[in-house]
């Protein structure tokens, strides 16, 4: 078979596969080829598409301290927004103390964050949690875990977290749904773990540092490294000569 392009006039021949050789206007060959099999319509019950956990510690009433595990967070700058459940003790706790400790675990902690998973510091147990839900007193005990003291809010941090952000709490408002709390909180001081600091400078080392990762309710790591954004200011480790070229990671 064959087609007569509109731009040149040029025929060209059709093979019968499902890519077209075509001609640009600028003379440029160009392929087509058939589109990708239609995506799925799905409904998922919950949109943990990878996000990470935090465990976030707050102030109770009585001036004892909450634990509690988050699968929704992200930061802009050095605010971060979490997503809590609107019947919640944490934001109970956030509405009239504000200090917080954002602490964030290593793929290691999982079955920690997993023990904190099904319990409230709520004692009078939500009418909605209490199938699943059980209130516990002393969080960091239960969860085997322990708290260090902070520099700049009441919350203690957590020991084993390579990751600990001090914070304060300055918005809190509904989803459009009702059901959610969005908190914007701002760090005030960021501890880390030696081990994941690159020596001599404020930067995190990402090929040392893995998050743990909340995946559609299961819990994973980071995989291997598959490069680096135009916008990174960590430094990139000095090639070594013997790996040939092409081989370092190089970069501001």
């Amino acid at each position: 078979m064959q087609i007569q392009t509109p731009a040149t006039g040029t025929t060209i021949a059709t093979t019968g596969t499902p890519a077209l050789r075509a001609t640009s206007p600028t003379g440029a060959a160009r392929t087509h080829r058939e589109a990708p099999p239609a995506h799925t319509v799905i409904e998922p019950s919950v949109l943990y598409f990878g996000t990470p956990v935090a465990l976030l510690s707050t102030e109770n009433e009585d001036g004892t301290f909450n634990l509690a595990p988050v699968s929704s967070a992200w930061a802009l700058g050095h605010t971060v927004v979490l997503g809590l459940g609107a019947e919640g003790h944490t934001g109970h706790n956030l509405r009239t103390r504000p200090g917080l400790v954002i602490n964030l675990p290593g793929p290691g902690l999982w079955q920690a964050v997993e023990r904190l998973a099904p319990l409230t510091g709520c004692e009078r147990v939500p009418e909605a949690k209490r199938e699943m839900f059980r209130f516990e007193a002393d969080k960091f005990r239960a969860a085997g875990l322990t708290p260090v003291d902070s520099g700049t809010v009441r919350p203690p941090r957590v020991a084993e977290c390579p990751l600990q952000l001090e914070a304060r709490t300055v918005r809190i408002r509904p989803d459009d749904g009702g059901d959610f709390l969005i908190v914007e909180a701002r760090v005030l001081r960021v501890h880390a773990d030696p081990g994941i600091v690159v020596p001599g400078t404020d930067h995190v080392e990402p090929g040392a540092w893995s998050p743990l990762l909340y995946n559609f309710r299961h819990y994973f790591g980071l995989g291997p490294e598959l490069g680096r954004s135009f916008r990174s200011r960590t430094p990139a480790p000095a090639q070594n000569p013997q790996d040939g070229p092409g081989t370092g990671v190089t970069g501001p």
